[in-house]
C-alpha cells in the first residue's frame, strides 16, 4: 500500500528531513511513526501527499509511483490519502458540515451525495448533531473528531494522523485513538505520528521510530489486516479438528474460490 524506497529529503537550507528511509506498510495495517519533535515525522507525511518531493529515492501508493504524478493528478492523489492535523486546520467561519463538505464541493460531487457522505462521516466520528456548529463552539476532542470526519469524507485508502492526541487530555486521547483503531478495522490503512506511549500501550501495533531523519527501529510486530487475521484464525481453528474434517474443510475452501 505505502512504500518508501531509500528516500532522502534535503531542504534548500541544507536541513536533512529524512535520510535513506525504506519501509512498507500493508493494506489495512496500523503503524505508529514515533520520534521526538523534528525527527522527520511531518516530513514523511508531506512527502506522502506530494506536498514536497524527495531529494532521492521513490515513494509508492499502491502501484502509483509518486514521482510520476503530474500537477493535474496531485489533487486526485490527495483524495486517496486523508490527513488529520494536530492543530485541526478547520476553517473558523465555516460550520463543521461545511468544513467536511468543502473538498467534495471542489471535486464536483452532487449536493445530494455531499449531504449523505458528510452525514455518514459525522455519524461515524460521533458528531451527528454537531454539523451546524462552528469550530469555536466545539471542545478539543470534538474538534479532532471533526478533523477526522473531514479527512474521511473522500473515503481515502490511507489515513495519516499527525500527532492526533498532542493537544488532548489522556482520557480524550484514548477516545480519539479508539476511533482511529475502529477506522483501521474497517480496512483503511492508518499511520499515526505520535510520541504518546499511553495510546501505543493501549492499542499496540507496529511502530517505526525515527531519529534525526533515519528509521532506527522497526518493531516488525505488524498487526495484520482484518482479512489476514480472519484467515489466520480460521487456520488456527481448523488445527483443532480431526484430520478428516480438516481435509474436507480445505477442499470446500478451494471449491469456493473457484
Amino acid at each position: 500500500m505505502v512504500r518508501f524506497v531509500e528516500v532522502t529529503k534535503v531542504f534548500p537550507n541544507g536541513y536533512i528531513g529524512l535520510e535513506d528511509v525504506s519501509f512498507t506498510v500493508e493494506p489495512g495495517e496500523l503503524v505508529y511513526i514515533t520520534g521526538e519533535s523534528g525527527a522527520g515525522k511531518t516530513t514523511l507525511m508531506r512527502l506522502l501527499i506530494r506536498e514536497i518531493r524527495p531529494t532521492q529515492g521513490d515513494i509508492y501508493l499502491g502501484e502509483q509511483r509518486l514521482a510520476d504524478l503530474t500537477s493535474r493528478h496531485i489533487p486526485y492523489h490527495r483524495r486517496r490519502v486523508g490527513v488529520i492535523f494536530q492543530d485541526y486546520q478547520l476553517i473558523p467561519d465555516r460550520t463543521i458540515f461545511e468544513n467536511a463538505a468543502l473538498i467534495l464541493e471542489v471535486s464536483g460531487v452532487s449536493n445530494a451525495q455531499i449531504k449523505q457522505r458528510v452525514a455518514d462521516v459525522l455519524e461515524l466520528v460521533g458528531l451527528p448533531d454537531k454539523g451546524q456548529l462552528f469550530p469555536v463552539q466545539l471542545s478539543g476532542g470534538e474538534l479532532q473528531r471533526a478533523a477526522i470526519a473531514r479527512a474521511l469524507v473522500t473515503a481515502p485508502e490511507v489515513l495519516f494522523a499527525d500527532e492526533p492526541t498532542g493537544n488532548l487530555d489522556p482520557e480524550t486521547s484514548i477516545g480519539i485513538m479508539g476511533l482511529l483503531k475502529k477506522i483501521q478495522e474497517f480496512g483503511t490503512t492508518v499511520l499515526v505520528a505520535t510520541h504518546d506511549p499511553g495510546i501505543m500501550a493501549r492499542y499496540p501495533a507496529r511502530y517505526l521510530h525515527i531519529q534525526q531523519g533515519r528509521i532506527v527501529d522497526d518493531s516488525g510486530a505488524s498487526k495484520k489486516s482484518p482479512a489476514a487475521e480472519k484467515e489466520n484464525q480460521e487456520e488456527d481453528n481448523s488445527s483443532d479438528q480431526p484430520e478428516s474434517e480438516q481435509q474436507a474443510a480445505k477442499a470446500k475452501k478451494k471449491k469456493d474460490k473457484k
